[in-house]
């Protein structure tokens, strides 16, 4: 459990009841991150600009893949099983369980593959990337532009995560995820 106060709905105001409400209406309750990061509105509306600029050259699907690759790397717990149920709506359950457990072995494509080791690397081993790592991308076919979102969506992946790390937010277990899915999801991490 966090020592940082987390207020309930109840007593939350100005921009901490904003983030409140814009959870309860989307997942129907108030995530312990939120809870926790209500206490600094302006860093998290922060994060989610930088989500939202990192985004850009992106569809749901890819932003899901980097973003669940690079909160493996970093043994997110939380992230990856946020992340595998905002992925159900742009990956089946079976495929998700597969990719989850091995993306190598999930019947991914060869540049989804290429983008989550990217992520995964931009999460657990940055100082040791080279050219090469991008150039393997371009090869697949990214633009630059491309590029700069996977590494600035797993950079950012991991500011989050490791805030919550570092807070020790405890992990929510979000509803709709299936024991095998779940399960699938904390392997590894």
């Amino acid at each position: 459990m966090t020592i940082i106060r987390t207020p309930e709905p109840s007593e939350v105001t100005g921009e901490a009841a904003e983030l409140y409400a814009a959870d309860i209406a989307k997942f129907g309750y108030v995530p312990s991150h939120t809870r926790v990061m209500a206490n600094n509105p302006a860093a998290e509306r922060a994060f989610e600009a930088l989500v939202r600029a990192g985004r850009r050259t992106m569809d749901l699907r890819r932003y899901e893949l980097v973003t669940l690759a690079a909160a493996q790397a970093i043994g997110s717990r939380a992230c990856r099983l946020a992340h595998g149920r905002n992925a159900l709506t742009v990956i089946d359950e079976a495929e998700l369980v597969r990719l989850a457990r091995d993306f190598h072995d999930a019947g991914l494509s060869e540049l989804e593959v290429a983008i989550m080791e990217f992520a995964q690397k931009v999460s657990g081993d940055s100082a040791s990337m080279t050219d090469a790592d991008s150039a393997r991308l371009r090869e697949l076919g990214l633009s630059d532009e491309e590029i700069v979102d996977v590494a600035l969506v797993a950079a950012a992946r991991n500011f989050y995560s490791r805030a919550l790390h570092a807070l020790a937010v405890p992990v929510d277990d979000p509803p709709g995820l299936s024991p095998e899915l779940r399960e699938a999801l904390l392997s590894g991490t």
